[in-house]
Order: C-alpha cells, then structure tokens, then sequence
C-alpha cells in the first residue's frame, strides 16, 4: 500500500490547490522539506513544488491565472509563484550534465525519478502528490527517515565529488535528523573527500557551518567532525568539547541556541583569531565584533547586569553561558539608560570639559555598582559628589 503524506494545516491550502489546478495535476508534485518534515511531524516552512514542465510554460500558466510569479533562478528551471499563503518556489525536472565540485550543469528532464537521483539524499528524494498526497519514494527515502538514517542518494563519493558542500550538509542532517550509529558509507566518503572542502568558497562553508551552529544540539555532531578529519578543514581553531559545555549551560537555563555564540565558544579566547574567523566567514560587521568581544572573555564575566550595561544585552550572554554563569538576572531585565545628562553638572557650577566628563564616568560607575537605581538617588550622588 503506498505511502500517504500526513494532512498537515499546508498541505489543506486553497491557494495551493488552485496553484495544482493551474499547473495541472500531473505536472506537480511536492518535493524536499515540505515532504519529509510532514512525514516526521514537524512543522513546514517552505514549500518547493516539481514540474515536467519548462520555465516559460510555468509562467505562462501562472500568468493566465493571474498568480504573480517571479524568475528567482530560472536559469536552473526555477520560478516562484508569490501566493496568499506564502511563496511555493517551483523547480522544472532536472539532470545534471556536468559537476565540478562547486557548480553543476543541469539540462531540463521530463521523468520523475531521473530529478529525484540527482538530488542529496534519500531523505530529500520524496515526492508527494497534491492531489492524491501518495508519497512517491524511488531510493528507500522512508525506511531512512523511520530510521532515522541520513543516506547519500547511490554512491556517496561521487554525490560529494558532485557538489564539495555536500559534506557539510551531511553533517547538518545527520544533526537534525540522523541517529547513531550513522550510515559507514557516508562518513567514509566524507572523511576521505573533506579535503575537497578548501575548494569552496569560505561564504558558502561559513553559511553551512552557522545552519549546522544553529540546531538544538550540533555538539556531538561537530566532534564527530573533527574525529574524521572534516572540521580540521573549515574550522582547525574549534575545540569541540567548549560546544558541548555551552549547550548544556543553555539547555540548563533554557536559553534559546545562537549560532554566533555556538561558534565563539567553539574559538580560545583570542580577538584577533575571532575576526579572522568572521573574515573568513564573511560574517557581517555586527557578527564579527560581537564574536571578537566574546572572545575577549578573560576570567570570572562579572555581574550580569552590569556586563549587560557595559557590553551590550548579547555580547554579556555569550560570556555568561560560555562561562557557566547564571543569566537569571536579566530575564525580563532591559538595559537602562543613565538618567543624568552632562549638562546637568555645568548648571551646577563645574566648567564644561574634562572634569563634567570625569564626573559624569564616576557617577555612572556608582550608579551600575549600586544596581541602577532612580533618578532620585543619581541627584543624590551628585550632591555628595559636589559637596
């Protein structure tokens, strides 16, 4: 008896029925994420269609029925039909034609299962009718996901010879949905291929790294990565049992993952080593400073709130967890402003220059020392201040 996709809240869209119609019932099928997280229950975010049908014929179709599309990579056969329920991107059949490791050359196809062998894994492989919701299934794709077991699509060496990035994205799954023990044939090839990795581009691999950062627990998979030899080559700084610590301090104090903060407790505490990093990871200004000043981290991080003040709401979380600390207190806790403006102390008598500024310093220091209190109690320093 053949597979049926779950309902699921998506799968019950009326914009996607009238998307079906409008391509035809035989021309679509659901593919990738939408299908697999279905089967296991776990909530949808986007959905990708696949369709017998060339490009131009897709938004021709979508024209007539008056659904904006839009070429968001049409060069690979890709168009996307902007609904009222969200986006559903939607991908002509494909076959590659040449790989290189970093790019492949596709031609159009017209039969389900040539697209389905082209793509990663066996997990990723399943297609699903829209209007049936039977599950089509060409390389064991469900006995995987029932068994949890991340599988590379035939041979696994010639799959990562395909497309480098492959490695990581097998780590990334093997993350999220994969048990131990894991597939012998895939960790080999990896292993054997990481190497291949120095031929990508340091935005792609930092991109990768930060998904796989930001999964519940990436912890045991990033030490799994370093005994095969594959997080020496994207990430040789990591000390992968700082990832593990941070996570159970996290999960301990029911704090939300952060991948920046996953990646900082993953470097020693060296600012110069953390920027090369973001460089490397093309990471944004933003990223970059936040990681160099987790970096900074010298010994006990101090009291919570005044290292919130001092650095910024983030940047004291990062060494906070990173150190084991308690981030209780700011819980519900928003970083104050200091209510006394410099000219306040001119009105009271003291010339304009660096004496307001040193008074202005000591008194906001007196005022973090003392938990931040009222304005109130700010004039009251003032005054002894002054006096």
């Amino acid at each position: 008896m053949a597979e049926l996709l779950p309902h699921a809240d998506w799968t019950a869209r009326e914009d996607l029925t009238i998307l079906t119609d409008t391509l035809g019932s035989d021309n679509a099928r659901y593919v990738g994420g939408a299908v697999r997280d279905t089967l296991l229950g776990l909530p949808v975010k986007d959905i990708d269609m696949a369709t017998p049908l060339l490009p131009t014929a897709v938004i021709e179709r979508l024209d007539r029925a008056g659904i904006r599309s839009v070429p968001t990579g049409i060069e690979h056969g890709t168009v996307t039909a902007v609904l009222s329920g969200g986006p559903v991107e939607i991908t002509t059949l494909r076959h590659d034609v040449s790989t290189d490791g970093r790019r492949a050359t596709v031609a159009f196809a017209s039969d389900w299962r040539e697209d389905a062998a082209r793509r990663d894994f066996t997990i990723n492989a399943l297609y699903a009718d829209p209007s049936t919701l039977e599950v089509s299934d060409w390389f064991g794709g469900l006995a995987d996901l029932a068994a949890r077991r991340v599988r590379f699509i035939g041979d696994a060496r010639q799959r990562i010879r395909e497309d480098h990035l492959r490695i990581l994205r097998y780590f990334r799954f093997q993350a999220r949905f994969g048990s131990r023990p894991a597939d012998d044939e895939a960790e080999s090839a990896c292993a054997e291929l990481a190497s291949t990795l120095k031929g990508l581009s340091r935005e792609r691999i930092g991109m990768e790294m930060m998904n796989l950062l930001g999964l519940p627990d990436p912890a045991p998979t990033i030490s799994r990565m370093a005994e095969l030899g594959v997080t020496a080559q994207v990430l040789p700084e990591a000390h992968p049992e700082m990832l593990e610590t941070l996570v159970e301090h996290e999960r301990a104090q029911a704090v939300a993952p952060d991948p920046l903060r996953r990646l900082a407790a993953l470097l020693p505490p060296d600012p110069a080593l953390a920027e090369q990093v973001a460089s490397r990871f093309r990471l944004s200004t933003a990223q970059k400073k936040r990681l160099a000043n987790a970096a900074a981290r010298q010994g006990p991080p101090g009291e919570a709130r005044a290292l919130a003040y001092h650095l910024g709401r983030s940047e004291a979380l990062d060494r906070l967890l990173i150190a084991g600390a308690d981030v209780t207190p700011l819980q519900s806790w928003q970083v104050p402003r200091f209510p006394l403006k410099g000219g306040e102390i001119v009105a009271r008598g003291i010339n304009a220059g660096p004496e307001v500024a040193r008074t202005l310093r000591a008194l906001e220091n007196r005022w973090v020392t003392e938990g931040f209190p009222d304005r109130a109690r700010v004039l009251e320093m003032l005054e002894e201040v002054l006096t």
